[in-house]
């Protein structure tokens, strides 16, 4: 795999290998032992791959695993705004590589890219806080490029399926352009109000009512909005809105297994 000219210019830098545990548990191994980013880490499978709240991510060859490092953050308060970010990065690459996909694709809150309302890709961060109290993280990137599992909670479907055969090595060179090109819009948070409302135009349930499930609760309502701080902004039945910092959102006729 290579890096785009535009990230290397960046000053984004790459490591690859074959096998790993996770590109999330071996980033941030590398920033305990002095790395900084931009680092891209990338695998070619991954043995333990994981999903938010510890759920496994099916790590399969011929699918992409990516961890972007970043470090020497301004605003660790917007570290959660990276979903936003990703998300957006993945979106681009994916409808600039394959085009007569860009229509089918679409953002569920708070880090999934869907095709068709499946899951094509999964994103998670995790940070950490070094000696010298600087904030790392690890912006976790799976996309599903030729193969998805078939018992997923959220159905799933992978780029080949759809009409799309990109291999990771393609993708990823486009994902690392476009990625360091929504970091500068992001701006280190400054930028976030563009783009929440990139974000936003691509949205999978804006205005429509969904299904939310909390860590101890569920609840139905409209997806009204997101804030300023990416919250879920849900539009009760008796008329009052519910601001929800994390949660899976279902569509209301979808059983979300656990």
């Amino acid at each position: 795999m290579h890096l785009h000219p535009a990230a290397t210019a960046a000053g984004a830098r790459l490591v690859e290998r074959d096998v790993v545990g996770s590109t999330n548990v071996e980033a941030l191994a590398l920033a305990r032992a002095g790395e900084r980013g931009p680092l891209w880490f990338v695998a070619h499978a991954q043995s333990a791959g994981r999903g938010r709240r510890g759920r496994v991510w099916t790590s399969p060859p011929g699918n992409l695993f990516a961890t972007l490092l970043l470090t020497e953050l301004d605003q660790t308060s917007a570290v959660a705004q990276l979903s936003f970010v990703a998300g957006l990065a993945v979106y681009d690459a994916i409808a600039d590589l394959a085009p007569t996909l860009a229509i089918r694709l679409s953002l569920k809150w708070p880090n999934d890219v869907l095709c068709d309302g499946r899951k094509v890709c999964g994103i998670l961060l995790e940070g950490e806080s070094l000696a010298e109290r600087e904030t790392v993280v690890a912006v976790g990137i799976g996309v599903n490029c030729a193969h998805h599992p078939q018992d997923a909670e959220y159905p799933a479907t992978d780029l080949l399926s759809a009409g799309a055969s990109l291999s990771p090595d393609m993708l990823f060179v486009g994902l690392s352009r476009t990625m360091m090109t929504r970091l500068t819009q992001w701006s280190d948070g400054a930028g976030f109000l563009q783009v929440r409302a990139d974000w936003l135009a691509r949205a999978e349930g804006l205005g429509r009512s969904v299904r939310v499930r909390l860590h101890n609760r569920e609840l139905i309502g409209l997806f009204e909005a997101l804030d300023e701080r990416g919250y879920l902004i849900v539009r009760l039945a008796d008329g009052s809105s519910e601001a929800i910092a994390a949660g899976d959102v279902f569509p209301v006729n979808a059983m979300g297994r656990a």
